[in-house]
């Protein structure tokens, strides 16, 4: 059994699919390898998954850029929707939106006010076009009606160092990557961008709070080519449930800054959808293209 992983050995997708796959190789008696094949925003990897027979014995670890991926392309070489099984969802991540500490604004209502006042002068990392990053600041751009300069970089790490250093002053990031830097001060969180507020964050508002309908939530989970069998799907969806319902994984889970989201395959095939068209609107309001 392969889970193709389409980013690098060690990425968050990466961490979550080796946590499962030991669970699923324990509890069925069969070896789960994963199987790294990043490159082209990972793409490389899902159109792997996608060309692998249809029997169960080939997994993708899906995530939100997949979606995006799909919308941003003018003639995608696969469509999430189209040409997937949906088999179980694992987690969700919020992101938040921090800002350098110098840069004056404490609150998202403050930001929106510079922005509209000081129009095409805030600079906006991200981790590169068509990043989640960057999606969620552009969806950001487009309820509240803000100009924000979008600056990508190839990967949050170097963003954070611009960010820090204060060549750039805003950012949508992964909780899990910029947690640390806004524990130690060196960045500030003015919202996050879940529904909710964040257990890891709970002092800290939700943009929608200030913004009307906004809402990113990053979200991890598994595909199998189209056609698969459903037995084959029903039966890996149970056995990936009950490890989100094993204490010790739901902790990991929460400790990489994610919490556990537990869907039938039809659900998380909805989510998929949704999120997928979510994206196209924001991508084709943005004009934005693949790099």
């Amino acid at each position: 059994m392969r889970l193709i992983v389409g980013q690098a050995a060690g990425s968050g997708s990466d961490v979550l699919a080796r946590l499962i796959a030991q669970w699923l190789s324990d509890r069925l008696g069969q070896p789960f390898v994963v199987e790294n094949r990043p490159g082209a925003g990972g793409n490389i990897g899902t159109e792997a998954a996608m060309r692998a027979a249809p029997d169960g014995h080939a997994l993708l670890a899906i995530t939100s850029t997949n979606a995006i991926n799909t919308a941003l392309s003018d003639t995608p070489s696969f469509n999430v929707v189209q040409d997937i099984t949906a088999v179980a969802s694992v987690t969700m991540t919020p992101y938040a939106l921090v800002v350098n500490p110098s840069f004056g604004v404490k609150t998202v209502a403050e930001l929106i006010d510079y922005a509209k006042a000081n129009p095409g002068k805030v600079n906006m990392a991200s981790g590169g076009i068509g990043s989640v990053s960057h999606v969620s600041g552009e969806l950001f751009k487009l309820i509240a009606g803000v100009n924000l300069v979008h600056v990508p970089y190839r990967g949050s790490t170097p963003a954070h160092l611009d960010l820090i250093g204060g060549q750039v002053e805003v950012m949508f990031d992964a909780m899990t990557s910029s947690l640390e830097h806004i524990k130690s001060g060196k960045l500030r969180a003015l919202g996050v961008t879940s529904a909710k507020r964040s257990e890891l964050l709970p002092d800290i508002p939700t943009i929608g709070d200030f913004v009307s309908g906004y809402e990113v939530i990053a979200w991890m989970g598994f595909a199998a080519p189209k056609n698969t069998p459903s037995d084959i799907i029903d039966l890996l969806n149970n056995e990936i449930n009950l490890a989100l319902a094993n204490l010790k994984i739901r902790a990991r889970l929460i400790e990489l800054g994610g919490s556990v989201l537990v869907r039938s395959p039809s659900d998380f095939a909805k989510l998929i959808a949704e999120d997928t068209d979510k994206w196209s609107k924001v991508v084709r309001h943005a004009g934005l293209r693949p790099q």
